[in-house]
């Protein structure tokens, strides 16, 4: 048993980010200013899309997304169970109301068999999840949009880099959010993205992004700039730093290394627990190349004579973190008490989430790190076993 404890997650930060962070520091500009503007516009271009706007979260970027597209109160969105709440809480802002759907066991994501059986003539717009890294069926939710002359705001805070089709997720209509959350694969600490292909949205999100000013910080202060502005909407203090802008910079720079490192813990878990009568992980669809935010398995309860808490207790005392993703909404007490939801309106995320378990991964894992999880999880399942 290793002697240290082995957390779920560690920011993959070095010598480099550290520097960038500094350079911001000494400049002056340590609010909204240059490497904002730059990170905007390089996250952007690698992502596919046409415009980006800075946030200080995802949850912020998807809110802002809403408003872009004009929900308001007495719409609804329709968005997967499975999902972390930001998803649905935004919709909540407008006092929308948001429509759940049940899970796909083997992926969890949203079950696109099942979403089009939710929309009614109150539903504005579509959230799906890219769930753990991994692409929704983008073609078949977007064709389903088009069918219902619906707008589609994509919950990409595990995504990136992701691609649907060999194309990146970033690209695809009508608004894509991103974390940079201190946990994700790129991490600014606090952070996020919109990014869309149109204009109209991109200006509206960048002005409610900042108090609805029609100048920024980087504007009103440079040489370039005007003390003059306008408010024209009641907006939000949404905007992200230069300091947190120095974060993403130099780990944009990096993220072929990072994801590769990923990838390399994925494959050696999938090679140890494939094919398991006991665990197994969540299937790869081969439209895609995830992203490996989340490497997760399920529990063959039947097959084990502990169940979920138990394994993640073992797993602890072992010194190796883990953690659930997610508690499905409809089991938390506001979800459940606010639309009436009980757990069988939703069976399988209802049953998988008492299987699922995250085990670490993150691109500074060593091999001995990758071995020591591997050698606690089969311990695990030899000694529980039935």
């Amino acid at each position: 048993m290793r002697k240290d404890f082995l957390p779920f997650h560690k920011a993959s930060i070095g010598e480099k980010e550290i520097g960038e962070v500094v350079d911001s520091l000494r400049s002056g500009w340590i609010t909204a200013g240059p490497k904002t503007k730059k990170f905007e516009e390089e996250f952007t271009r690698r992502v596919g899309a046409e415009y980006g706007v800075a946030v200080n979260s995802c949850t912020a970027a998807m809110h802002l997304a809403l408003a872009a597209i004009g929900i308001k109160e007495g719409d609804e969105v329709v968005v997967p169970v499975m999902t972390f709440t930001a998803t649905a809480e935004v919709i909540a802002y407008f006092k929308a109301t948001p429509i759940f759907v049940d899970c796909d066991p083997d992926t969890l994501l949203m079950d696109v068999g099942l979403l089009e059986k939710k929309i009614t003539p109150k539903t504005k717009a579509i959230m799906p999840v890219h769930y753990g890294g991994q692409s929704c069926d983008v073609d078949a939710i977007l064709e389903i949009a088009r069918r219902h002359n619906l707008k589609v705001i994509w919950d990409a805070a595990h995504a990136f880099p992701t691609f649907y089709r060999g194309k990146n997720i970033g690209s695809f209509p009508d608004i894509v959010c991103f974390s940079f959350y201190a946990t994700k694969t790129l991490a600014t600490g606090e952070g996020g993205m919109a990014v869309t292909n149109n204009k109209e949205y991109a200006d509206k999100m960048r002005v409610l992004s900042l108090h609805g000013m029609n100048r920024g910080a980087w504007n009103r202060y440079s040489k370039e700039g005007s003390w003059h502005y306008e408010i024209v909407a009641p907006g939000y203090k949404y905007n992200l730093t230069d300091i947190a802008s120095s974060l993403g910079l130099v780990q944009l720079s990096r993220a072929d290394e990072l994801l590769e490192k990923r990838c390399r813990v994925a494959q050696c878990y999938s090679g140890a627990f494939g094919g398991r009568k006991e665990i197994s992980p969540l299937a790869i669809m081969p439209y895609g190349q995830t992203a490996w935010h989340l490497f997760v398995v399920k529990l063959n309860l039947g097959k084990l004579i502990i169940d979920r808490a138990r394994f993640i207790d073992e797993l602890k005392k072992r010194n190796i973190g883990s953690s659930v993703h997610f508690i499905p909404l409809h089991l938390h007490l506001y979800w459940k008490e606010t639309y009436g939801l009980k757990e069988n309106d939703f069976p399988v995320a209802s049953a998988v989430y008492r299987q699922i378990v995250s085990l670490p991964i993150f691109p500074d894992m060593s091999d001995k790190d990758v071995d020591d999880v591997i050698t606690a999880v089969k311990e695990i399942i030899r000694l529980y076993g039935k």
